[in-house]
């Protein structure tokens, strides 16, 4: 399989994303600019974090407009497998491609630590490598990563069973405490209704080698791969 990169004025995680899938699980990867309309040849596409555009207006409210994003919904309604990270996240969301809006942490500081994370959902091409009700521990690194869902979003993402990962104890506890940026259920990850699109806040290209201080991030590229070793192939 083959991986795509896709760079943003601004983003700043590429480099990571691209080392974790070249060196870690030693796939073919290539940086993809945002210029690019052309995604033939691609299997799962990531849009890393960063500031794309310097975030101004809303966080990814500019790069949503960026040529390849029309190419980009077009791979994943043929079924190609997209990963938001961080501000690859907050691109989706504005690009409609997932539910919800992202806001400014309610503590209203940038949060830069390790999250414990709660797996609800391990049946999913990102997650098929965990278990559910398994807690992971992945670094975040955001200011404006309080998702949000009104109630009506909320239960559908619920009943669909599209929320993969939520804020955490180490045990598994979901509950306020723990919460780091004022997310709505605690939310740290979705996937829209078919699965193949998934966007998570906590960066798991920065725990994918134990160099990083953590392996669970690596979880994540080795789910991508087992998917698509295992014969579920776009198209």
């Amino acid at each position: 399989m083959k991986f795509g990169v896709v760079v943003f004025p601004g983003s700043n995680c590429d480099t990571d994303v691209k080392h974790a899938i070249e060196h870690v699980i030693e796939q073919p990867v290539d940086y993809i600019w945002h210029g690019t309309q052309d995604l033939s040849g691609y299997d799962c596409l990531v849009l890393p974090g960063g500031f794309s555009f310097g975030d101004y207006l809303r966080t990814g409210s500019i790069a949503r407009f960026s040529p390849i994003m029309k190419a980009v919904e077009d791979f994943a309604l043929q079924g190609g497998l997209v990963l938001g990270i961080c501000n690859g996240f907050q691109i989706l969301l504005e690009a409609g491609l997932l539910p919800g809006a992202m806001k400014v942490n309610d503590c209203l500081q940038f949060r830069c630590e390790d999250a414990f994370l709660r797996v609800n959902n391990a049946d999913t091409p990102y997650t098929n490598q965990m278990s559910a009700g398994q807690v992971v521990s992945i670094p975040i690194a955001h200011g404006e990563g309080n998702y949000f869902a009104d109630a009506d979003t909320l239960a559908e993402l619920k009943a669909n069973d599209q929320i993969v990962f939520q804020y955490a104890t180490a045990a598994g506890e979901v509950i306020p405490d723990v919460n780091p940026n004022g997310s709505t259920a605690n939310i740290a990850g979705i996937v829209n209704k078919a699965g193949n699109i998934l966007g998570m806040m906590p960066h798991p290209e920065r725990c994918a080698e134990a160099l990083l201080g953590g392996e669970d991030g690596k979880m994540i590229f080795d789910s991508i791969l087992n998917w698509f070793e295992g014969g579920a192939r776009r198209g």
